[in-house]
C-alpha cells in the first residue's frame, strides 16, 4: 500500500460550505475513488492559512489526482470551483507533499 499526501487551498470563508459539499460527495465519485483503490482518504484544513492537507493510502499505482480525465471527477471539480483556487481546467490547485517521514 502506498501513502500520498498534498495540499490544495479553500477560499476564505468557505470552510463550512466545503464540509457540507463533502458530507454529500457524489456517489459515482464516491464509487469511483474506492474502485480506483483510494482507502483512507482524509482531508484536514489548517483555518489559519486555509489550506487544506489531503492524505489517502492507495492500492495500486493511481489515486484520486489521476481520475481527472473522468466524468465524476469533472463534474466534482466544476462544483467545488466557487470555494477553492483551481487551475484553468476546474481541477484544484494541488501540491503534492514528499513523505519525510513514518511509523507504523
Amino acid at each position: 500500500m502506498q501513502r500520498a499526501a498534498f495540499k490544495m487551498f479553500l477560499k476564505p470563508g468557505m470552510k463550512d460550505e466545503y464540509k457540507r459539499r463533502h458530507a454529500n460527495l457524489f456517489p459515482e465519485l464516491r464509487a469511483l475513488l474506492s474502485e480506483s483503490g483510494v482507502r483512507n482518504y482524509s482531508i484536514y484544513l489548517d483555518e489559519e492559512t486555509n489550506t487544506l492537507f489531503a492524505y489517502q493510502e492507495l492500492e495500486g499505482d493511481g489515486g484520486s489526482q489521476d481520475l481527472g480525465a473522468t466524468e465524476a471527477c469533472q463534474r466534482w471539480w466544476a462544483y467545488m470551483a466557487d470555494i477553492m483556487e483551481v487551475n484553468p481546467d476546474n481541477s484544484p490547485v494541488s501540491i503534492p507533499l514528499p513523505e519525510m517521514f513514518h511509523m507504523d
